[in-house]
């Protein structure tokens, strides 16, 4: 075995910073951690070890994400990605150039699209039509709750006026009630349904994901979504590919999903396809669960109405997937079986009404060891803050929308009054209550990489954007520096089981990130320019040089 020794740097463990120090690595464990002197001369003691210097920089665990959809990231990678773009003009810029590149008789897919980009009414048909005519196209937003189609596209999945809405979504319409080009939530599936990905194109946006994420330092995930929603983009058969192939190398659990359509009956196939996939290598001990939808088109569940253009309060509640008590029996239904709950909750309503979940669980279970969590967590009412540590479950931070200039915030600036304004990510009064947390980047929603994250975890306002620290995100509500880069390593491993990463010590495996700064040793506004300049994955490298 390779022996590798880390030197002439600093040294985060996953838990604190141990400051200047030293790392062996024998194989694909860590076998010495400390003293430079006494590390070097234990290396000299077991063999010849290559010695990497650290030039100054920080040796970290891997980074660990703790909510994403790779697969999905891999796919707009491979295709027309817009996520570095910011008006309607380049998006169609960028598309009008993909076409001509990648001419095909296929689906036209990309996707990344800002819905503050578009009106209220969203993108049309007609504007996607004048640079995909002859084709059918699908381009997810950048919170993939919503898609812009064609005409053509529309056409295809035989979308009319006459045509009813779903329960959980709805096409945008003109005034006739014609498909204007713009589908929400769960009207999605009534166009993704037809499309023709093959199998090959998925799996080689997985190996595509896969190596984009270990530029970032990112050594493990949780993939928020797999199998349901009526088969979009469905990960599952590519990572059982990569897996009976030996190219997953990176650590990784996946939700199987909750289809709100059903009951608890359910509930056997979800067993079913939990020893399947197990069978298989894959760790699937955790089902994802939509409570509600997301700001950016008020269908996150909010307790009192959102405010309309005059201050009033409207009425509108937005949109709960599943109502309180089919929630509870769900979820007391998956906990009895052995599955952690991966809630999506964005608005008050539904942080609250998933802890009363947990709630209703544990009363019904008693204290089981699953590891439930909730992601996102936009809104949180101040006497919720304390349940999460009461009740075990687990704060899935996404940390790169903490920040004004998210188009989730941006758009309820307007529409809720100055206290629920301060409910925004209140991460600092969760982990002073002692809440475990994770953290997650909900890529491609966001750019996956964890530094960014962890720069507005602690400053509340994200590195890079102009005169973004005069107008921080309710600024004290960031986290320190050792609570962030925990929650990315060492938080995002415990909630998923992994007891051998997320950590620098005697025994763990070398998943290891390089930056080329210490991050502790400079000051919090500076955090966000560190770089990951090495990746090491159970002792080799996997990015950098």
């Amino acid at each position: 075995m390779s022996s590798v020794l880390f030197l002439n740097g600093q040294v985060f463990d996953g838990v604190r910073h141990l400051g200047q120090g030293a790392v062996l690595v024998d194989g694909d464990r860590v076998v010495a951690v400390g003293d430079p002197d006494e590390v070097r001369a234990e290396a000299g003691a077991s063999g010849r070890a290559e010695e990497v210097d650290l030039g100054g920089g920080l040796l970290t665990p891997g980074f660990l994400d703790a909510h994403m959809h790779p697969l999905v990231g891999g796919l707009e990678r491979n295709r027309c990605e817009m996520t570095d773009l910011s008006t309607a003009e380049e998006y169609l810029d960028a598309i009008r150039t993909h076409h001509a590149d990648q001419p095909s008789e296929g689906w036209f897919r990309g996707g990344g699209w800002a819905v503050t980009a578009f009106g209220p009414g969203g993108p049309t048909a007609e504007l996607l039509d004048q640079v995909v005519p002859d084709r059918p196209a699908f381009l997810p937003s950048s919170d993939h709750h919503d898609a812009w189609v064609n005409t053509r596209a529309l056409q295809l999945a035989g979308i009319t006026a006459d045509t009813p809405d779903p329960a959980d979504g709805w096409f945008e319409r003109d005034a006739r009630g014609n498909p204007t080009g713009t589908v929400r939530e769960g009207a999605m599936a009534m166009v993704g349904d037809h499309l023709g990905t093959t199998q090959d194109e998925y799996d080689d946006a997985m190996r595509t994901a896969q190596q984009y994420l270990w530029s970032w330092g990112i050594t493990g995930w949780h993939d928020a979504l797999v199998g349901g929603y009526s088969g979009l983009d469905d990960p599952t058969q590519s990572y059982l590919n990569l897996l009976a192939s030996g190219e997953l190398r990176s650590r990784v659990r996946v939700s199987l999903w909750w289809d709100r359509h059903r009951g608890t009956e359910q509930l056997h196939d979800l067993c079913a396809e939990r020893e399947r996939l197990r069978a298989a290598g894959l760790d699937a001990d955790s089902v994802k669960i939509m409570v509600d939808g997301i700001a950016e088109t008020f269908t996150a569940a909010v307790t009192e109405p959102y405010l309309d253009l005059t201050g009033c309060r409207c009425g509108d509640r937005g949109l709960a997937f599943l109502e309180t008590g089919p929630l509870q029996e769900a979820v007391t239904a998956l906990d009895a079986e052995g599955f952690a709950a991966h809630f999506h909750a964005i608005g008050d309503r539904a942080v609250h009404d998933a802890l009363d979940a947990v709630e209703a669980a544990r009363r019904a279970n008693g204290i089981t060891g699953n590891r439930h969590q909730a992601a996102h967590l936009q809104l949180v009412r101040p006497e919720d803050r304390d349940r999460f540590r009461a009740l075990g479950v687990t704060a899935n931070l996404e940390g790169a929308w903490a920040h004004t200039e998210t188009p989730a915030v941006e758009v309820l600036r307007r529409h809720l009054d100055e206290e629920r304004l301060s409910w925004h990510y209140p991460f600092a009064d969760i982990v002073a209550a002692g809440t475990p947390t994770a953290g997650g980047s909900d890529w491609p929603v966001n750019p996956p990489g964890p530094i960014a994250a962890v720069h507005v975890l602690v400053n509340r306002w994200a590195y890079g954007k102009q005169d973004a620290q005069k107008d921080a995100l309710v600024p004290d509500q960031g986290l320190t520096l050792q609570q962030a880069m925990a929650t990315y390593t060492s938080g995002t491993a415990r909630v998923n089981g992994w007891n051998d990463v997320g950590t620098i010590q005697v025994g763990s495996r070398a998943d290891l990130a390089v930056l080329d700064r210490d991050p502790f040793r400079g000051p919090v506004e500076e955090i966000g320019a560190a770089e990951v300049t090495t990746t090491y994955l159970a002792g080799k490298r996997v990015h950098g040089s």
